[in-house]
């Protein structure tokens, strides 16, 4: 007689590899890029107040123009002393020469425009002042052309008139080749500048951290 309990029969399970909690789903998106502003304010603490790079290249073309020695001539004769000359020498009480070129070479390099305003009670003018580029706007004439300019500053607005003999203001723009009326202002054209940006606050977060990433798979 045989006995068939000593033998334990075991029937045939197929190998299944399951997860303990729920099926994995991979999902990916690609990330897009996330920009700042592009108005003028935003470009310059961005680019110039909050980038060491932006600030010491606009400093060091400024500086540099600002020493270029001017030179005052006709047709006949080069001048050493003129009343442009002392006019530009002492622009007005409270700058220089120097100051007042890097004031309006850098409101170029970093709005695109530069404005001079002259002042003067007899047809002649008698101080130079640099105006903020972000506070001014262009009221264009019927034919296109700059008509005023209006410089908005402390909730109130005081119009250039363009149109009279004597212009009170200077208007010096950067070539832009889609505006009629303002410069191209070179930090908007550097948007490089805001991923230098944050490469130097990512690095900047490493180094807080001990140089230790703040996690890892």
């Amino acid at each position: 007689m045989k006995f068939g309990f000593w033998k334990t029969a075991t029937a045939e399970v197929p190998e299944e590899n399951a997860s303990a909690a729920a099926p994995v789903i991979a999902y990916g998106a690609g990330a897009r890029s996330v920009w700042g502003a592009r108005d003028g304010v935003s470009l310059v603490r961005v680019g110039y107040s909050g980038n060491p790079v932006g600030y010491r290249a606009v400093r060091l073309i400024a500086e540099a123009a600002a020493n270029v020695p001017l030179v005052l001539q006709d047709d006949g004769q080069r001048f050493e002393r003129h009343p442009v000359l002392s006019m530009i020498r002492r622009p007005n009480p409270l700058q220089g020469q120097a100051e007042l070129l890097e004031a309006l070479i850098s409101q170029i390099l970093l709005s695109g425009n530069g404005y001079i305003e002259a002042v003067g009670t007899d047809g002649w003018p008698r101080e130079l002042h640099v105006l903020r580029s972000d506070r001014m706007a262009v009221v264009p004439g019927p034919d296109g052309w700059p008509a005023a300019f209006d410089y908005s500053v402390g909730g109130r607005s005081h119009r250039y008139d363009m149109t009279g003999d004597v212009k009170p203001l200077c208007h010096i723009r950067a070539f832009h080749p889609l505006d009629d009326h303002y410069g191209l202002s070179p930090l908007r054209a550097a948007a490089a500048v805001e991923v230098h940006n944050s490469a130097s606050a990512w690095s900047k977060a490493l180094l807080d951290n001990a140089a230790r990433p703040s996690g890892a798979m």
